[in-house]
C-alpha cells in the first residue's frame, strides 16, 4: 500500500513537470521535425508521468524503507518528544516564512528564491533542535503555570467560601453566642435571616410559658444587635416554601439554592445537612474547639456543685460550661477542692472530665 502511494505520487509529480517542461525542453533541443502533437502540454504531461513512473521500480523500495525507518523511531520516541520537537519545528517555519516575505519583495534573484529556502530549512531545523532539547524545560514551565492557575483557583475558592452566605437557624439565634462570634470577626460574609425563621421566633415570643417567651423575646434582642451594633452585613429572606413545613427543611432548601451554609447548634439538623451535602457551621463544635484542653494528671481548684450519678461522687463546673466529675466529691459539695484528672471523655454533647480529691491522690 506504501510503494503505491510512492508511485502514484511519482506519477503526479511526472505528470506536473512534464506539463510544464517537457515542451518547452523538445524545443529546447530541436530533434527536427517533431509531430504537433509531441508538442502539446498533455504529451508533456504523459511523458514525463511516464518516465518518473518507470524510476519508481528503483527507487520506491529505498524510499519506502526509508519512511519505515522514521515511521520507527518516531513510535520509539517518547510523546513529549515528539510533541515538542514538532512544536519547535512549526515555530521554527512560522518564522522562516515571516522572514521569508519581504525577501520575496526584494527583486533579486539570490534572496528571493535561494535565500528564503535556505532560512526555511535552518530555522526549521534549529526549531526542532530547540524544542526537543528543552522539552524538560518547557514541561516545568507548563507545570509551574499550571499550579499558579491551581493555586489561584484555590485561593478565589476560599475566597468564594469566605463570602458564603450563612444562614442562621431559630436554635443559634436563641443561643446567643453567635453575636460574641460575629463581634470577633471570626464570621465572615453575609447573615441570612430567612422571614420563616423570624416568625417561628416571633411565635415563640409571644408563647404563654413564660421560659419560651423570654428565650423568644431574648432571640430578638440578639437579632437587633446584630443589626444595628455589629460590622456585619445582615439580611432579610422574605421568601417561603409553601410546600415544605418543616423550618429544618426549609433551612436545608434554602442553603441548596442559594449555595450558602446553614449556621445551628441543633445537632440533629446538623446530621441533617450532612447527609443532604449542605455546608453547616455548628457552634457547639467551635465551642468544644476552643474549650481549654485538660490532661490527666493536671490539678485543678473546682467547687463541687451537686451529687453525681453514682455513689459518693460530685459534680463540678470549669468556667466554660464543661462537667467534672469527682470521685467522692459528695462529702465536699458546696466547697472548693483541689482535684487531680484522672480521664478526659469527649461526648458529642460535649467534654466530660473525671477528677478525684488531691487529698485522696496523697493519701494513695
Amino acid at each position: 500500500m506504501l510503494k503505491w502511494i510512492v508511485q502514484l505520487f511519482f506519477i503526479l509529480m511526472g505528470g506536473t513537470l512534464g506539463f510544464l517542461f517537457v515542451p518547452e525542453l523538445i524545443q529546447l533541443i530541436n530533434f527536427g521535425d517533431i509531430p504537433t502533437w509531441l508538442m502539446s502540454p498533455y504529451a508533456g504531461a504523459v511523458i514525463g508521468a511516464g518516465v518518473l513512473f518507470v524510476t519508481t521500480f528503483w527507487l520506491a523500495d529505498y524510499i519506502v524503507n526509508l519512511m519505515k525507518l522514521v515511521e520507527e523511531a518516531i513510535v520509539k520516541a517518547p510523546v513529549t518528544d515528539v510533541l515538542f520537537g514538532s512544536m519547535g519545528l512549526i515555530i521554527g517555519l512560522i518564522v522562516a516564512y515571516l522572514i521569508g516575505i519581504p525577501l520575496n519583495v526584494i527583486q533579486i534573484p539570490v534572496l528571493s528564491t535561494i535565500v528564503p529556502i535556505f532560512v526555511t530549512i535552518f530555522l526549521g531545523y534549529f526549531g526542532f533542535q530547540i524544542g526537543f532539547k528543552k522539552r524538560d524545560e518547557l514541561i516545568n514551565l507548563f507545570t509551574m503555570t499550571r499550579n499558579l492557575g491551581k493555586k489561584k483557583e484555590d485561593e478565589e475558592a476560599e475566597l468564594k467560601q469566605g463570602n458564603q452566605l450563612k444562614i442562621l437557624d431559630t436554635s443559634v439565634i436563641i443561643d446567643g453566642r453567635i453575636a460574641d462570634i460575629c463581634k470577633t470577626g471570626f464570621l465572615q460574609g453575609t447573615l441570612v435571616i430567612p422571614e420563616f425563621v423570624l416568625e417561628e421566633l416571633q411565635h415563640i415570643a409571644d408563647s404563654s410559658d413564660v421560659l419560651k417567651r423570654n428565650r423568644g423575646r431574648r432571640g430578638l434582642d440578639i437579632l437587633n444587635k446584630i443589626q444595628k451594633e455589629l460590622p456585619i452585613n445582615v439580611e432579610i429572606y422574605e421568601g417561603d416554601f409553601e410546600e415544605i413545613q418543616e423550618v429544618d427543611s426549609k433551612l436545608v432548601k434554602l442553603a441548596k439554592i442559594s449555595s450558602g451554609m446553614v449556621v445551628t447548634n441543633d445537632f440533629n439538623l446538623n446530621k441533617v445537612c450532612e447527609l443532604q451535602g449542605v455546608s453547616v457551621l455548628n457552634i457547639n463544635d467551635l465551642a468544644n474547639a476552643v474549650k481549654p484542653v485538660v490532661l490527666p494528671g493536671e490539678e485543678l481548684n473546682v467547687q463541687v456543685i451537686k451529687d453525681g450519678k453514682e455513689h459518693h461522687q460530685g459534680v463540678a463546673y470549669l468556667d466554660d460550661g464543661t462537667m467534672i466529675v469527682v470521685e467522692g466529691g459528695r462529702d465536699h459539695i458546696g466547697k472548693n477542692l483541689d482535684v487531680v484528672v484522672t480521664s478526659v471523655l469527649q461526648t458529642s454533647a460535649g467534654r466530660m472530665i473525671f477528677a478525684k480529691p488531691k487529698l485522696l491522690e496523697k493519701a494513695l
